[in-house]
């Protein structure tokens, strides 16, 4: 299988045509092998148009909602980004390759060192991982300029608000309208549960 030509075709057909037009965006896309990130055995379908299982039970989001998620942050190239819920490491991968520095954060500690491995061992050197509650965010790495939360849930948990820095932009798929953030609508989209601090799961 030619990657390569898969990674384009899946960057034109399957996030272009749906209206990303960040051109970092689709760079990041672009360069980050996605079939790094699945089983072994589903690399053939590294870039298929869905969500793919990983291990521990957990997915690699669609590509489109990875692209959609970070065009909807705003990242900028010397941003500092949290992502909660890295899984492979695939959407911090592609983060990084548009951020200055990103923090990723994964409850389940077998998820983190197998992404840690992977990503030291494709080179991409600016990303910090750690193992712990997502909904918690990364205090002593805060504030951040942008963070995604690859998980949905009804609320943003208000530790993460309190870790934006001024003018940050916050991306996490919301089961209703919050209070005081502002918020876009790109479609629907599906999740695991972000799971919050004592092991409560928010659908």
């Amino acid at each position: 299988m030619d990657f390569a030509q898969a990674r384009a075709e899946m960057v034109e057909e399957q996030i272009v045509r749906r209206g990303v037009r960040d051109p970092a965006v689709l760079a990041a896309m672009n360069s980050v092998p996605r079939e790094a990130f699945v089983l072994p055995e589903l690399v053939n379908r590294a870039y298929a148009d869905c969500a793919l299982p990983i291990a521990e039970g957990q997915t690699i989001s669609q590509p489109y909602i990875v692209a959609a998620m970070a065009a909807a942050a705003a990242i900028g190239n010397t941003d500092r980004v949290l992502e909660v819920g890295a899984g492979s490491g695939y959407a911090a991968a592609v983060i990084s390759r548009i951020a200055g520095t990103v923090f990723a954060i994964e409850r389940l500690d077998g998820l983190t060192s197998a992404a840690r491995a992977r990503l030291i061992a494709l080179g991409y050197g600016n990303i910090e991982l750690a193992t712990g509650d997502g909904s918690g965010g990364w205090p002593e790495a805060a504030p951040f300029d942008a963070i995604i939360v690859s998980a949905g849930g009804p609320r943003v948990p208000e530790p993460l608000k309190r870790q934006l820095a001024d003018g940050g932009r916050l991306v996490m798929r919301l089961a209703r309208q919050g209070e005081e953030f502002i918020e876009d609508d790109f479609g629907g989209v599906r999740f695991v549960a972000l799971v919050e601090a004592g092991g409560r799961q928010d659908a």
